[in-house]
């Protein structure tokens, strides 16, 4: 196999000049830990297989021979089917970044071969737009997703590129860009996408490339929002230019994707204009539409986002990509300013609205992700838009990406897990460090220094342990002599020579999390959360009542078992609650009047059990419910 790219990382902004950090080389990053590098096994052995096999059986590839001519049938499914090919070529080019895998090989080498015979002449590539359609290219944005498919297709070539070596896919994904930037730009056709996604993908084209043109094109597409050129609806996100908006609107998944790229745009621009539009629609999101769980979209019609605080439970949409996006887009106002409070939603996002969507044995998914439901919700191996399952593989695939970055100051801990990692510093130090730690179980990580060398680390502080609780790091067995603050990064600046040791703590109580008032279904309710981990009740485990009817009191006290043979090994959360049984006072009623001093409910003890949200649904039909009534 060719040499990899120097730097096999899922962003490149060594050279962008507002980035404040830099991504780091997925291999100079080892997890070898009991939570994440089994998930990642089972994604590489397990769900990159079986996608593949689903699209071979569902036609998706079969598309892209009928576009080479090699067989004579209709088009297959949905018009965008192309893009879940080039996820999962995304994620099987990650995955190869961990090392070679001779049927993976195979496999990506043939989808690559398959993609570059449906290669029109002039570089124009969607297996849709072929032969009887061929009239019907770029004539409608708003919908049919031309530029969509085009950005997955430049990401995967971008992933395989890095992670092999290899240059067939990124010649293709360079002919297809030079096309899409021959049709459209300043004196050209405008145009802007409907499904937001090929501006992250140009954007790093430019950087993998070295050519400014990607960027300006990525530029171009995001200028010409808000002008009623595909239609002027909200939920295009075409009501108003992204700068002038006060808060997201429309499909989830592309309000995601558009934030990301034009951070992306913005890290390399600067502008302020765009970056004061960003944190202000950063800021609304996360403190007014955005789930506990991490996951956004509220609503089933349109996968979209609903009113500032419109947050249901049972009917939440939280597709699993909305969630990605949202990891996404955080990651790069992370890089961007190296602020905490981007680095906690990431976290947030990953460990439960991203996690959840994917069964423990990596076999089905979830497309929508209830906060409650009444066990009629089931995990898929597959759909007829399969947008999810390869996305969550692409993200599984690159995770060891998101764990560290680095700065010309040294090395920066976003994530944290038993593994190691050695890094290139800018003035040609190589740190090399071993983490160890059971997070996300408990908080306590040790950092083992490997090599000699003065620099910075920067360990985050989450901002979910709270002013009421207290980090505390040591080093060689003495305190820090600076207290961490919650959400925040603590910088430690020294001479560092091997067999140093940094122990940090991180409290992990149980914390019971009430939302906002206008939240107006969780009135009367909390969620339980220990550590990144949001908890939910499963009725397998809380036999004999209604989850609706458990109640626990703000005092409660939990206790905290790690049992290794449920679900894979989890720590499940229990108290002493109550089972309120309100139809013994209402007397099946729905309404009665209001009458001080009359009991709404009776109750009595109960055991109640918690196991993480993401693990919910893995075991027989059963209900869930992440709020709980608090007496």
């Amino acid at each position: 196999m060719p040499d990899r790219h120097p730097n096999i990382a899922i962003l490149n902004t060594s050279n962008s000049p507002n980035a404040r950090l830099k991504p780091v080389s997925l291999q100079a990053v080892q997890l070898e830990d009991a939570f994440w590098a089994p998930r990642m096994k089972i994604n590489q052995q397990v769900s990159i297989p079986a996608q593949y096999h689903f699209l071979e059986e569902t036609g998706r590839l079969d598309n892209f021979r009928r576009a080479a001519g090699e067989k004579d049938i209709s088009f297959q499914g949905f018009f965008f089917n192309d893009s879940d090919v080039y996820k999962w070529l995304e994620a099987a080019s990650w995955a190869l970044a961990a090392g070679d895998d001779p049927d993976l090989v195979e496999k990506v080498n043939t989808t690559i071969s398959l993609i570059a015979e449906a290669q029109q002449p002039d570089g124009y590539l969607n297996t849709y737009f072929t032969f009887e359609r061929a009239n019907e290219r770029w004539t409608n944005l708003k919908d049919l997703h031309e530029l969509y498919c085009a950005g997955h297709l430049i990401q995967a070539a971008i992933a395989n590129r890095r992670a092999t070596g290899h240059n067939d896919l990124f010649e293709i994904a360079v002919r297809l860009a030079d096309h899409i930037g021959n049709t459209f730009g300043p004196g050209k056709r405008p145009g802007t996408p409907g499904h937001p996604e090929i501006e992250m993908a140009l954007v790093e084209l430019a950087r993998e490339s070295g050519r400014r043109e990607y960027l300006e094109l990525a530029r171009f597409l995001l200028d010409n929002r808000g002008k009623g050129i595909i239609g002027g609806s909200p939920y295009h996100l075409d009501h108003q230019p992204l700068r002038e908006m006060q808060r997201l609107t429309g499909h989830a998944v592309r309000a995601g994707y558009l934030c990301a790229g034009a951070t992306d745009i913005y890290i390399e621009t600067g502008e302020p204009v765009l970056g004061s539009a960003l944190v202000r629609l950063w800021e609304n999101m996360v403190t007014r539409q955005m789930y506990i769980s991490g996951g956004i979209g509220s609503r089933y019609e349109g996968e979209a986002f609903g009113e500032d605080y419109e947050l249901p439970n049972a009917r939440a949409y939280t597709e699993t990509c909305a969630a990605i996006a949202n990891l996404m887009w955080n990651w790069r106002m992370l890089q961007l300013e190296g602020d905490c409070r981007y680095a906690d939603v990431m976290e947030l996002a990953l460990y439960n609205g991203i996690l959840a969507g994917v069964s423990l044995d990596g076999m089905s998914y979830f497309y929508v992700n209830p906060l409650a439901n009444n066990g009629s919700h089931k995990r898929q191996t597959w759909y007829a838009c399969a947008c999810c399952p390869p996305n969550i593989a692409r993200i599984l695939a690159s995770l060891p990406g998101y764990f560290y970055s680095t700065s010309p100051e040294g090395v920066w801990f976003h994530l944290y897990t038993n593994g190691r990692v050695e890094l290139p510093l800018t003035d040609g130090q190589v740190i090399s460090i071993k983490q160890n730690t059971r997070y996300p179980w408990d908080g306590d990580i040790t950092l083992e220094i490997q090599e000699s060398g003065t620099y910075s680390l920067f360990l985050r502080i989450p901002g979910w342990i709270g002013r009421e609780n207290t980090a505390s790091v040591s080093i060689n067995g003495q305190p820090f002599g600076n207290k961490p603050t919650p959400g925040s990064y603590l910088e430690l600046k020294r001479a560092w020579h091997p067999g140093d040791r940094i122990d940090l703590h991180i409290p992990m109580p149980v914390r019971l999390v009430e939302s906002h008032p206008y939240a107006l279904e969780n009135t009367g309710r909390v969620a339980m959360m220990r550590g990144p981990l949001l908890y939910c009740l499963e009725g397998v485990d809380n036999p004999g009542c209604d989850l609706r009817d458990i109640s626990i009191k703000r005092e409660s006290e939990f206790s905290a078992t790690y049992e290794p043979d449920l679900l894979g090994g989890v720590v499940t959360l229990r108290c002493h609650a109550f089972d309120t049984l309100p139809d013994k006072v209402w007397q099946r009623s729905l309404y009665r009047p209001f009458l001080p001093g009359i009991p709404s409910l009776s109750s009595s003890p109960y055991n109640l059990m918690a196991i993480p949200y993401y693990a919910w649904a893995n075991r027989e039909p059963s209900p869930m419910q992440v709020w709980i009534r608090h007496s």
